[in-house]
């Protein structure tokens, strides 16, 4: 009975509380299209559940160790490129590593703190609603942008964190604030519906992800500060 607990547990995971008020006016709806039209209930209780899914926020193991730069975002790594950092963030305007994760419907859109460190600064940008897969988004698109301390060796390194908005994202949400210490993996904000998450690392910094290849937020290593240890090759299968 126990393992019977446990594994409903992990299915039924948790709903961030910025998920409410759009479950609230899923069942709303639903019930008030049910009450004249049936088909329509179903139509409407199927949106609402997807909603619910859509707002999950699941517990996360994260990896700790020197260096490792971690995922803030569930999805797909579509973007690994050396580019200049968003004029807005303040960084040195030399290029910077860029690795892209892009977040579908599907994806669970809680984004968590990638190293840890303490909040620089923090800059929303208002902009276009792109498709987030293309690579103008970062220009052009909505944004809100962090500037994250953290140490390497004992200096000071910053480093970028970008939450795009996307073709159906409207709203970016973060509860971080200058002067915020975090730890890695902590959750600092999330997108509504579809969007994209960019990190900017220093020059030198080991990838230890594939293009293509599915991230998840808070677990999968994207890179190494460091620069260390053997490059990584992949192939798709």
């Amino acid at each position: 009975m126990t393992d019977l607990f446990e594994t409903i547990r992990r299915v039924l995971v948790p709903i961030h509380k910025e998920g409410y008020p759009f479950i609230a006016i899923g069942i709303v709806l639903t019930v008030l299209a049910g009450t004249f039209v049936q088909f329509l209930g179903w139509i409407f209780l199927l949106l609402t559940l997807w909603v619910c899914y859509f707002f999950r926020d699941p517990e996360r193991i994260v990896p700790v160790g020197d260096g490792l730069v971690i995922s803030p975002a569930d999805g797909r790594v579509n973007l690994i490129s050396t580019v200049l950092p968003p004029s807005e963030l303040d960084l040195p305007s030399v290029p910077m590593l860029r690795i892209s994760v892009f977040m579908n419907v599907f994806d669970c859109h809680v984004n968590r703190v990638p190293v840890t460190g303490r909040i620089d600064q923090v800059h929303y940008t208002p902009g276009l609603f792109l498709n987030a897969e293309l690579d103008k988004a970062s220009e052009d698109n909505e944004r809100n942008g962090l500037v994250i301390e953290t140490r390497q060796n004992g200096e000071a390194v910053r480093i970028g964190v970008v939450q795009i908005a996307g073709l159906v994202a409207r709203r970016i949400v973060d509860w971080v604030k200058p002067g915020d210490d975090l730890t890695v993996g902590d959750r600092f904000g999330l997108i509504r519906f579809g969007s994209r998450v960019d990190v900017y690392l220093p020059a030198g910094t080991r990838v230890l992800v594939g293009l293509g290849q599915k991230a998840v937020a808070g677990e999968t290593v994207l890179a190494d500060l460091r620069g260390t240890g053997p490059v990584r090759q992949f192939r798709r299968t």
